[in-house]
């Protein structure tokens, strides 16, 4: 439900039409009635389209399989609505991840209903009357006026393309009024007016949680959805390495900007705010800032993802050399991180605890600890009890990704982190990270950090990693940035 209703304004000959404006300080003269008159006539009527969503299917059976999981309750799932970014000014709309993946819908102020039935349930999808010509608000909302931000589906348009039954958002606060003793269950946080209007239970973490975990198995259109975002990074990173000479020197908001116009013309946006560290930065796990100096024989961490337009994101990292060959230091700690991914990656199959990738990974970084003379005795640092070697390793090895890069977070943790089954994604990613100023690394370490990051598929059998297609070895990362190189640099503008 929107935070901001219009009113309707006062249209009497002795008051000029207020534009109420959803911000305050809009600074806007009176809108006269003839003026109300003329931007509400003659416009032809629309034609709704006859277009179904392409993962409507999907959707139905993902709700089904929602209520048959929780019988005999009702379940509220609203997607939120527009944040305010500056002023009058809002954040681009991302909507609810759970409501997404129940409806498909994008638009912002829609709340998902299901209530008990036989079978699976019945569902309405609620959403906001449009703001076209009908209505003043046409052109007087400046945050929903079809005038000022386009058209949206209507109750009519999002029956026909979300494939489910629909109702006006303003007949939702009397429906709910009419379910009587039914026990309901709220996804949270996402739309104050909802939480405002409904007691909290129980049943909303059981909510949360179950969507978390039926989440955790992703279906065919969802793993299409995902190839689709890594085949797209996978561009972007090729972007990236491509306009490496004209960043040296530069920021790192280069990199980042180059990375992010692949996101933003293959898809919907990126997943999370783009990592592109260089030299010691990339010693800093979440280094966003993007600000630093891309040097000549230093390295680049670039941690980025495409969201695809059905807003599954990828999660990629690559360790690069910035003038394209990697020194002796650098290659050692790089292969010896891509010798713990190896492992991990073997480690992923059904049936295996999430942990494997993990434990097989740190083991490999550990032993490689020793052997450069950074840690004494590797078994004794994997102790429960002791741990040191995570000095230098600093983060487990893998998350679920999908619709959320950390997906599935509300799953309970005994089933987050249990069994893997065929339709998992989740990362492998070691790394390892000397600080510049850490006095128990040998000097010729210090300021490097490395991390190499793939997006893992659980088959019925084993794995299989989407994001091979970017090289992962060493001879092979230095041949193939070359080759980028000998194809047309693009011209930033930046000289």
């Amino acid at each position: 439900m929107s935070d901001n209703p219009v009113t309707e304004p006062d249209v009497s000959a002795e008051h000029p039409i207020s534009e109420h404006w959803v911000w305050a300080g809009g600074h806007r003269p009176p809108v006269p009635r003839a003026l109300v008159e003329a931007m509400t006539s003659g416009w032809a009527p629309s034609v709704p389209s006859r277009d179904v969503h392409p993962g409507a299917t999907y959707a139905a059976s993902r709700r089904a399989a929602l209520a048959a999981t929780m019988p005999g309750l009702t379940l509220v799932v609203p997607t939120g609505s527009a944040k305010v970014r500056a002023n009058d000014t809002d954040y681009r709309f991302r909507p609810g991840t759970d409501f997404f993946y129940l409806t498909g819908c994008v638009e912002p102020d829609c709340v998902l209903v299901i209530t008990p039935g036989a079978g699976t349930g019945h569902a309405t999808l609620y959403v906001p009357e449009r703001r076209d010509a009908r209505t003043h608000a046409f052109f007087t909302d400046a945050r929903y006026g079809e005038l000022w931000v386009g058209a949206r589906r209507g109750v009519i348009e999002a029956a026909q393309y979300y494939q489910i039954e629909t109702a006006p958002l303003e007949d939702l606060a009397k429906h709910l009024g009419e379910l009587g003793d039914t026990t309901i269950a709220v996804v949270r946080g996402f739309d104050a007016t909802i939480d405002a209007a409904l007691e909290p239970s129980d049943h909303d973490d059981r909510l949360v949680a179950t969507l978390g975990e039926l989440r955790l198995v992703k279906d065919e259109f969802e793993q299409r959805q995902l190839e689709v975002a890594i085949a797209h990074t996978v561009e972007g990173f090729g972007d990236v390495v491509r306009a490496l000479p004209q960043a040296k020197g530069r920021s790192e908001r280069v990199i980042e900007g180059v990375f992010n116009l692949r996101a933003r013309v293959e898809g919907n946006d990126v997943g999370y705010d783009t990592i592109a560290a260089s030299g010691a930065n990339a010693t800093v796990l979440h280094w966003t800032r993007n600000d630093g100096a891309v040097r000549d024989g230093e390295l680049l961490l670039l941690d980025a993802g495409v969201e695809c337009d059905q807003l599954y994101t990828a999660d990629v990292t690559r360790t690069l050399p910035i003038n394209g060959v990697f020194s002796p230091a650098q290659r050692r700690v790089y292969e010896l991180v891509l010798a713990a991914q190896d492992a991990g990656i073997a480690a992923v199959a059904p049936g295996v605890p999430f942990s494997a990738a993990h434990d097989a990974a740190v083991r490999v970084l550990a032993y490689g600890l020793a052997e450069l003379g950074i840690i004494d005795d590797p078994e004794a640092s994997l102790r429960p009890d002791r741990q040191t070697h995570r000095r230098y390793t600093l983060h487990g090895v893998s998350h679920m990704l999908g619709l959320d890069v950390h997906d599935c977070a509300n799953a309970r943790n005994d089933v987050y982190r249990g069994e893997l089954h065929a339709g998992y994604v989740l990362t492998v990613e070691p790394g390892l990270y000397f600080q510049k100023n850490d006095l128990t690394v040998p000097e010729e370490y210090r300021g490097i950090g490395v991390r190499i990051e793939d997006d893992i598929l659980v088959t019925e059998t084993g794995s299989r990693n989407l994001s091979a297609a970017l090289p992962r070895e060493p001879d092979a990362i230095e041949a193939w940035m070359a080759e980028q190189w000998r194809r047309a640099t693009p011209d930033l503008g930046l000289h």
